[in-house]
Order: structure tokens, then C-alpha cells, then sequence
């Protein structure tokens, strides 16, 4: 009789442990229970443990904490995954993008920017400290917080475009830019044969995912944003065919350059400063989407020329700072204050002594 019940109650087991097998259904108790009016001794039931119910506090997670960055391959992104849009493609859609430069080559203050929520930040290679391997850790820094990335070259050729997108910045700016010609030279570094001289290296350096993006090769041209940056007289002069040239998306003002090319370093918000700035405004103004083309308006806010001033004159680009600048301000003030309340209490205390002195007498 023992080993009657003893045999029984394998099968029963070993039926269970199938049907928690072949079903997620029956991990629910009731199915792991014989018919609880069946008066028959051989029949055993089964109760599972009802499985707990956790909650989770959901309040304080942030929810940008809980997105990975975002995977420019077109073959491994997440079908639940929103695509993010490119700064491309923002600028079509009519947005007015604002950002900062970085010349620390700072990975944390990379990060932090990126964490601010600026919507683009420019690593600049032109006059930060930095090269191509300093860029890689800012552009890291700023994956991680979502944030894209614009290289700015040190010198307009096509050795330092091709090293720098390799790295895989969403995109390209180039400085000095003072005719069609130079301008349609850029381009060409960014493209790949036949469309421009652009080496290649597609199946293995960072903008392609190491190669793991299958379709790279097919859609870098629709979403790589390149910037021409026009910064002398000579430039203004020529600034409407420059932002006309087929694939320059964005033309970028240089103010401080310019003003010192007309003569004026130390005054950049000289009356005549500012018409040219003007003039250059209204000749890529007029080519922004001329059939379909021509360049968008970008630029640095100074202190003469407030971001929302230049929004209101149609530039969709705008850079607000620069992290040296920022760190800088902030330090000077820093101190300024400690002094001011140093200085402050020493008076106090001065008027305090005088008059324990003067009690004391």
C-alpha cells in the first residue's frame, strides 16, 4: 500500500512539474488542484505558494535613467524603441536648437551639459587643448546622456574630417570657410566615393557602430548635419553661393573673427560689426529652404547679441556659452562673494569692538 501512495504521488508530482513546464497558465494554484469533491484517498493536492506581488516605486525613478542611449544602427535598434531624431532633422521640422561649445574637453562637463538638457554641444577641436582622442571621451560622455555631438575642426582639410567622422558626431563644423569652392571641398570630405574623397574605414571605427550597422553606408548622408562657419569680410562677401552649395546644411557665423578681419578685436559689437552680421543674416536667410535647400542660420550669443534677439533675426543654431566661460563666471563670482561677505564681517566685528571698548569705559 505504501508503495502504491508513494508511486501515485510521483506521478502526481512528475505531472505537475510538466504542466509548469509546457504552460505559464498553471503556475496559478488552481491548477495544480485536484477536484476538491472527489472523495478517492489516492488523490493529493497540490497547493504553490501564491507568488508575491511587488511594487515598485516607480515615483522616484527617472525615467531618462531607464533609456540606453540611443543606437544609430538601423539593423539593431529596438522595434518599442522611439527613434530619436536627428539634429538634421529637428531643423527641418522648423525647431530652433540651442547649445553650448566645449573647449575643456571635459568628459564630466561633457556629461553634465548633456544632463542639462542642452540639445546639441560642439567639442571644439579648434581651440580647446584637445584632439581626436580627447574628442572620443566627450563623445562618450555625451552619448550617455543623450545629447549630440558636433565636432568642430582645427584647419578645413580632409585628414582631419575623416579621422573626426570616424568617431560618429551627428556633426561636422568647419572654420574659415570664404568661397563656393572651399565650401563644396568641405562636403566632399564628408561624403564617400564617388560622391566625394572621404576614406574609408565603414567596417570597423565608431559611426558605424564597429561595423555592426548594417546600413551605415545608406543613410549617413540624410542624417550627418555639416557646417560651414563664415568669419571674415572675404566670407560675407561670398556667403550666399557658400550656403547655396548642395550639402552644406548649416552656415555658422564667427563674430569675434570677423570683427577682428574688419579691424575691430576688441570691439566686436562695433556698429560696423554688427551691419555686416547683418548683411551675411539676410544672404543665408534668403537660401534657407530655397526649393528644398540652401543652408539654415547659426551662431554665438554675446553679450552685445542675446540668444532671443537672434531667434527673433531666424537663427535656428544657437550657441549660448561656452563651458570655460561658464566655469569661469561662476568661479570669479564665487570668490567675489566670499570677499564681499568677508570684508562684510570684518567691519562688524571692527563695530563690535568698538563698542565693547566703549561699554568697557
Amino acid at each position: 500500500m505504501a508503495t502504491f501512495q508513494t508511486r501515485v504521488h510521483l506521478d502526481l508530482l512528475r505531472s505537475a512539474m510538466a504542466t509548469l513546464a509546457f504552460s505559464t497558465s498553471s503556475l496559478h494554484p488552481k491548477t495544480l488542484t485536484k477536484n476538491p469533491h472527489s472523495h478517492s484517498p489516492s488523490q493529493t493536492s497540490i497547493h504553490l505558494p501564491k507568488a508575491p506581488n511587488f511594487q515598485f516605486p516607480t515615483s522616484v525613478i527617472n525615467h531618462k535613467t531607464l533609456i540606453a542611449p540611443p543606437i544609430r544602427s538601423t539593423t539593431t535598434t529596438i522595434s518599442d524603441t522611439p527613434a530619436q531624431q536627428t539634429l538634421k532633422s529637428r531643423l527641418k521640422n522648423g525647431d530652433t536648437l540651442y547649445g553650448l561649445f566645449l573647449l575643456s574637453f571635459s568628459p564630466t562637463l561633457a556629461e553634465i551639459a548633456g544632463l542639462s538638457d542642452y540639445d546639441f554641444v560642439v567639442v571644439d577641436m579648434e581651440h580647446g587643448p584637445g584632439g581626436i582622442s580627447q574628442a572620443l571621451s566627450c563623445l562618450h560622455a555625451l552619448a550617455a546622456a543623450r545629447t549630440p555631438a558636433i565636432l568642430r575642426l582645427p584647419d578645413s582639410d580632409a585628414a582631419w574630417a575623416k579621422k573626426a567622422l570616424d568617431l560618429g558626431p551627428q556633426g561636422i563644423m568647419f572654420p574659415m570657410i570664404e568661397s563656393q569652392k572651399m565650401a563644396k571641398k568641405a562636403v566632399s570630405y564628408c561624403k564617400f566615393p564617388p560622391n566625394g574623397v572621404r576614406g574609408s574605414a565603414h567596417t570597423v571605427v565608431r559611426a558605424s557602430d564597429y561595423g555592426i550597422d548594417n546600413g551605415y553606408l545608406s543613410s549617413y548622408e540624410d542624417e550627418l548635419l555639416i557646417m560651414c562657419q563664415v568669419e571674415s569680410e572675404e566670407g560675407v562677401k561670398k556667403i550666399e553661393e557658400i550656403a547655396s552649395v548642395d550639402g552644406v546644411d548649416c552656415v555658422q557665423m564667427g563674430p569675434l573673427d570677423l570683427s577682428a578681419s574688419m579691424g575691430y578685436l576688441w570691439d566686436p559689437g562695433n556698429k560696423k560689426v554688427k551691419e555686416m552680421m547683418r548683411t551675411a543674416e539676410k544672404g543665408v536667410l534668403k537660401t534657407t529652404g530655397k526649393g528644398g535647400g540652401g543652408a539654415f542660420l547659426s551662431g554665438f550669443a554675446m553679450p552685445h547679441d542675446k540668444p532671443e534677439d537672434m531667434r527673433s533675426r531666424g537663427y535656428h543654431m544657437i550657441s549660448g556659452a561656452v563651458d570655460i566661460g561658464l566655469f569661469r563666471s561662476a568661479c570669479v563670482e564665487d570668490v567675489k562673494r566670499f570677499k564681499s561677505i568677508a570684508t562684510d564681517d570684518e567691519d562688524n566685528d571692527k563695530d563690535k569692538d568698538g563698542d565693547e571698548k566703549y561699554w568697557s569705559e
